[in-house]
């Protein structure tokens, strides 16, 4: 759809180590988060709109932080965790993730998940959607900072034994594109949640994960 350069070009990314954000780009975990969080704002008496406006792309603990000052960030966060775990089973793989993910395996590529949710919420979401479990997934439990902050995808880096800037983030967020930039990386943002415009600061804005692999692979 956009591309800013040599990068942007199909093939651009053969050699890459891929690190995927989870929600919105791997899975279709929209109806389980909208769900999870509207119960979770009733419960608390917080604006329902206000508390799904500013999830997008952040870790439950920084919306807790932002939409719920007056209690305490850590056992928000757990509650909202717990109420999309219970709805997991509305969690489906994203189209074209399977093919891409099996295409990266069968190529020998290396490829992680760098995700704003919990372990159990990214573990929960995987196992429902039937894809598999890298060896390298980054979740905000194992992080100071979450997205936009660059240090999940520092992190994923590290792991994969890689330097950044020998990566690219697959990003469907504002907050996850940003986090990809600051850390070095160039971002192929899949238009899935947000517009074209909205993700702006991404190396190129791809339709889909078939219009990715054609990059990726």
């Amino acid at each position: 759809m956009r591309g800013d350069g040599a990068e942007g070009r199909v093939g651009g990314y053969g050699g890459a180590t891929v690190l995927f954000d989870l929600d919105g780009v791997l899975v279709d975990s929209g109806a389980s988060i909208v769900g999870g969080l509207t119960a979770w704002a009733e419960e608390r008496g917080l604006d329902v709109d206000e508390v799904l406006r500013y999830h997008s792309g952040r870790t439950d603990l920084g919306l807790a932080r932002l939409v719920a000052p007056h209690l305490d960030p850590e056992t928000e966060a757990h509650r909202i965790q717990a109420h999309e775990v219970a709805r997991a089973e509305d969690v489906t793989a994203m189209p074209h993730a399977r093919e891409l993910l099996a295409a990266l395996d069968g190529r020998g590529r290396a490829w992680g998940i760098v995700t704003s949710g919990g372990d159990l919420i990214a573990h929960a979401r995987l196992e429902a959607s039937r894809l598999p479990v890298p060896d390298v997934l980054v979740t905000a439990d194992q992080v100071a900072e979450g997205k936009p902050d660059p240090e999940p995808y520092l992190l994923g880096a590290e792991r994969m034994g890689v330097d950044p800037g020998c990566c690219v983030a697959v990003e469907d967020s504002p907050a996850g594109v940003s986090a990809g930039r600051a850390a070095g990386m160039p971002v192929v943002a899949v238009a899935s949640t947000h517009t074209v415009g909205e993700l702006a600061e991404a190396t190129v804005v791809v339709a889909d994960l078939r219009e990715a692999a054609r990059l990726l692979v």
